[in-house]
């Protein structure tokens, strides 16, 4: 393939695969108020937040990790500010202590918080304004969970490689069905080998300590319990487990991707699962995860990090393909995969982020692996049926305006319905 293609594809991984700890919103949220603080220079005495509607949405009802169990906007935020390294990013609260934990939550009963809607349309923005005395710092991250593209001290803008991290992504506009099967057969091993063997590594991890303990409504034991382990079962459950464990306070971490550790451990774990099954060798492993990681991203980037669509339906079909490809499929039976699992399970809805994800993560790799056993028993949903297009590129491009465009008033709606619970 070009080298300008298989470079882009390389740069695309390498932003995206990225470990986080904890819910990637409220650990966003955390990394913005570490960062605020180390700009302050000190405690705040006060603190106010502006948060988009799907910021509020998917931090409101997720653990924020070390914390003792705490919830919220604020909870996150004043982890941040008391035990977060924000150098650490998206692994900001890894560190945090026991005795910290106390602090979070005298922090928060002592201080005063005020939480906003943020004033711009953008559906990923993230401001944090910290007081103390009469000095001020202020952070904002737009965009995508690390973009941070406002820094200032006492109303002057921080120009610092250190602190002003806005970042200039590659484009995902290359990404196609077809090349990015291309780049799964042809990269060197050596390109893409470390990174996604952590991303296999830290996400079977934290989907074992889901089924092994109790967390959330625990889906993924109950996916075993009443329907055995046969190896597609043991794939819907594993990756449902990985989101038991994460949504519910484990302070293990996850690799994401498109920003998101559901959909991080969505497309790979039913992966490694029917690998393990198979036999399959570890290169052909490593491709297949490969694939699944950018058909996942594909798929997820017309309709941005954050909207009323599922991730997981992305994620569920990214996997599904990647299944296919470690039986042999080559580019006509992972594109009817795809369009099959699409035609499924899109317009599951997300209502933030909280121990029901692990059963729509369930839901989407049970579509992405009925449609990829389609292909092989010979059937297969067909151009025309409802939003179907007989291209699978298309079929991509009508299902991302339905999430984009037509669920915009129902991610407002579900907002709404959320706000009234607070």
């Amino acid at each position: 393939m070009k080298k300008s293609v298989y470079k882009g594809y390389l740069s695309i991984l390498k932003e995206e695969l990225l470990p986080a700890m904890g819910c990637t919103e409220p650990i966003s949220l955390a990394y913005a108020a570490a960062l605020a603080r180390s700009v302050l220079g000190t405690l705040p005495e006060r603190v106010e937040i502006s948060v988009s509607g799907n910021i509020l949405k998917n931090v409101k009802s997720v653990i924020v990790p070390n914390t003792g169990g705490l919830k919220g906007v604020t909870a996150a935020a004043a982890a941040g500010i008391v035990a977060g390294n924000a150098e650490s990013k998206l692994q900001v609260l890894s560190e945090v202590t026991d005795s910290e934990k106390q602090a979070i939550k005298s922090y928060l009963a002592a201080t005063p918080f005020t939480v906003n809607k943020a004033r711009s349309e953008c559906v990923f923005d993230i401001g944090v304004k910290v007081f103390s005395g009469g000095d001020d710092a202020y952070v904002r991250i737009e965009g995508h969970h690390t973009n941070v593209v406002t820094v200032e001290k006492n109303g002057k803008r921080i120009v610092d490689g250190k602190l002003f991290t806005e970042e200039c992504r590659t484009d995902r506009s290359i990404l196609n069905v077809c090349d990015i099967i291309e780049f799964a057969n042809e990269v060197k091993l050596c390109d893409v080998e470390e990174i996604i063997n952590r991303q296999i590594e830290y996400n079977y991890a934290i989907a074992q300590e889901g089924l092994k303990n109790d967390y959330g409504a625990n889906v993924g034991k109950v996916l075993l319990k009443a329907f055995g382990n046969d190896v597609h079962n043991l794939a819907k459950a594993t990756a449902a487990a990985g989101s038991d464990a994460r949504m519910n306070g484990c302070n293990l971490p996850v690799v994401i991707v498109s920003g998101s550790g559901n959909q991080g451990m969505t497309t790979v774990l039913p992966v490694v699962v029917y690998a393990k099954h198979m036999n399959a060798e570890r290169e052909k492993l490593i491709r297949a995860v490969t694939l699944s990681d950018l058909i996942t991203i594909h798929l997820k980037t017309g309709i941005g990090r954050l909207s009323a669509y599922c991730g997981a339906v992305s994620a569920g079909a990214g996997a599904g393909a990647g299944v296919c490809y470690l039986y042999g499929g080559g580019y006509e039976q992972i594109a009817h995969t795809i369009v099959n699992a699409l035609a499924i399970n899109s317009g599951i809805i997300c209502d933030g982020a909280k121990s029901s994800c692990a059963a729509k993560i369930a839901s989407a790799v049970d579509a992405g692996l009925l449609g990829m056993e389609m292909n092989r028993c010979g059937n297969q949903f067909m151009g025309g049926d409802g939003i179907l297009d007989s291209a699978v590129e298309k079929t991509i491009d009508n299902v991302c305006d339905l999430a984009r465009i037509g669920m915009k008033e129902t991610d407002e709606e579900i907002i709404k319905l959320m706000i009234k619970s607070i």
